[in-house]
C-alpha cells in the first residue's frame, strides 16, 4: 500500500515525520496513549499504531 493511501501510522512514520529518535517516539506515542491528548493513539501489545487523519489534524492545528 502506498503512503497516501494508509489509514494509520507506525511509529517508525511519526519519528520521520517529527524527525525525532526512536527512543523518544516510543515515549511520546506511550505518552499521548496514556493521557488521551493530541491525537489518537492505538496500542496493539507492543505495537503503536496512530490514525493517520488524526495525526495530521493535530500537526497541522493552529494552536
Amino acid at each position: 500500500m502506498d503512503e497516501e493511501n494508509k489509514k494509520v501510522y507506525e511509529a517508525e512514520d511519526i519519528q520521520k515525520i517529527l524527525k525525532i529518535g526512536k527512543n523518544k517516539v516510543y515515549d511520546f506515542l506511550e505518552d499521548v496513549y496514556s493521557n488521551t491528548h493530541f491525537f489518537k493513539v492505538i496500542k496493539i501489545g507492543k505495537l503503536y499504531r496512530v490514525p493517520k487523519k488524526s495525526f495530521d489534524d493535530w500537526l497541522n492545528s493552529e494552536e
